[in-house]
């Protein structure tokens, strides 16, 4: 790779960095594969990066705590923040819903990526 990194599609800044595999704009928070940049713009199909509450990138199979108590419809309790949930699973879920996954004691349900933290 040359020295000049390229500029961020989505808003043309200079100040571009890389991360891993990644290239990150610090204005925007923009981040895209150097290739996809040669492509066009668009929708892009590749792959769709989900953040935790904090920022880290998650992925299938890692272990997450909720980083906030969440009600629960049908429930008196609702599950407490620091709660671990174990092999979460990336979906493109409803109404921001990202996450799947099954918790102990309430089973199956979908959670947003913003109110957990990786462990």
């Amino acid at each position: 790779m040359s020295d000049k990194l390229p500029p961020c599609p989505k808003c043309s800044s200079e100040y571009t960095y890389e991360m891993n595999a990644l290239m990150v704009c610090p204005e925007c928070g923009h981040e895209w594969v150097p290739a996809e940049s040669a492509g066009g713009e668009g929708d892009v199909t590749g792959e769709r990066v989900v953040k935790d509450a904090v920022g880290n990138v998650l992925n299938d199979g890692d272990s997450v705590t909720v980083v906030k108590a969440l009600k629960v419809k049908g429930n008196p309790s609702g599950i407490k923040a620091g709660t671990k949930v174990r092999n979460i699973r990336l979906i493109d879920g409803v109404d921001g819903h990202d996450i799947d996954c099954r918790i102990e004691g309430f089973g199956a349900m979908q959670l947003k990526s913003s109110v957990v933290k990786k462990a």
